[in-house]
């Protein structure tokens, strides 16, 4: 039964990979933002939209991973693990996109909403 749950856990760390290797593009509302930032800071407001949803991308791999792989160790049943995998998720999310930034985007992104 260990085995069987330690190979789910390496199954879902290896799908969840998978869309963190395809390449960033930013959506409509991103793009309109870079579209409305003044002319000498576009590049540095896409640069910064994209850090930022890098910085989510790592989060959400790194708390889902976590926190299922510590649910996995500590002995919980498939569907606590999967739980525990969501919630880690959605908190790695939150603190990636807070963190995948430095206070230069920061001053940036505030200069233009």
């Amino acid at each position: 039964m260990k085995t069987a749950k330690i190979m789910l856990g390496l199954v879902a760390a290896g799908l969840l990979t998978q869309p963190a290797l395809a390449e960033t593009k930013l959506g409509d509302k991103d793009r309109a933002r870079v579209a409305r930032a003044a002319a000498a800071d576009r590049d540095e407001v896409r640069y910064c939209l994209i850090q930022r949803k890098k910085g989510a991308k790592k989060g959400t791999i790194i708390g889902a991973a976590g926190a299922g792989g510590t649910a996995v160790v500590a002995g919980g049943n498939v569907g606590e693990s999967l739980l525990a995998a969501g919630a880690g998720a959605l908190a790695g999310n939150l603190i990636g996109k807070g963190s995948g930034t430095n206070s230069r985007c920061d001053a940036v992104l505030k200069r233009n909403p």
